[in-house]
């Protein structure tokens, strides 16, 4: 593993000075957080992290990337294109992360009206699972969000959220809608009858499996 080389650096041999060294700049977790569900090309990170430029994109990646994080692979034919993955160390980085959105969760001043990448709303949902109210469920739910599809499981009072190519057959419900709209119903308690009319949400299969999905996580709120 290599060390990021950076214009700015903290002189301090402390381990949180030492790992902001290598993803404390701006951007650098927003990339990380991005790859943790599977490897993305680098059109697909432009667009799931608006405000970010094509120029900033390609020094963080390339910061990552010689630090260690990060590492550029070309996928096999037919689809033959590059795309960028975490290393194995890189993925450890993810408790860092949910633990990070767990904890800015309680801000009185946590902003929910911003755009939502589908990785950060499965991340949400990793994060804010209530294993108490899981107890004796066992559901699989589907989601189509922003042309990415995902698949949740509860079972033994475990959560697993994951990308996949195709549903099939194999979801109680598939829940078609933006990660914006989800994220509000998840955690915000979006009335799901209205989400409905209003056409924020289409819903195919077992409503009330998914009702009872939508129970199993932690409402937002501010730290006492």
């Amino acid at each position: 593993m290599g060390v990021m080389t950076s214009k700015r650096r903290y002189d301090d041999s402390c381990g949180l000075a030492q790992g902001l060294n290598v993803v404390g700049d701006r951007w650098a977790l927003h990339v990380v957080r991005e790859l943790l569900l599977e490897p993305r090309r680098f059109a697909d990170l432009r667009a799931d992290l608006p405000g970010i430029s094509s120029n900033v994109l390609t020094q963080r990646l390339t910061d990552l990337e010689e630090a260690g994080v990060v590492r550029r692979r070309r996928l096999p034919p037919p689809a033959a294109s590059w795309v960028y993955e975490l290393t194995g160390w890189g993925a450890e980085l993810e408790p860092v992360i949910l633990q990070l959105g767990a904890w800015a969760a309680r801000s009185s001043d946590f902003d929910t009206e911003s755009p939502l990448s589908c990785t950060s709303v499965v991340l949400s949902m990793r994060t804010m699972f209530r294993l108490e109210a899981a107890e004796g469920v066992v559901l699989r739910i589907g989601f189509r969000l922003a042309e990415r599809n995902v698949l949740a499981r509860i079972e033994t009072e475990q959560l697993d959220v994951v990308v996949v190519e195709s549903l099939a057959a194999a979801a109680a419900a598939v829940v078609t809608t933006t990660p914006e709209v989800l994220a509000k119903l998840l955690f915000d308690r979006l009335d799901l009858d209205a989400a409905l009319g209003e056409g924020l949400v289409s819903l195919e299969g077992d409503r009330a499996g998914f009702e009872r999905y939508l129970a199993c996580f932690r409402l937002s709120g501010a730290a006492s």
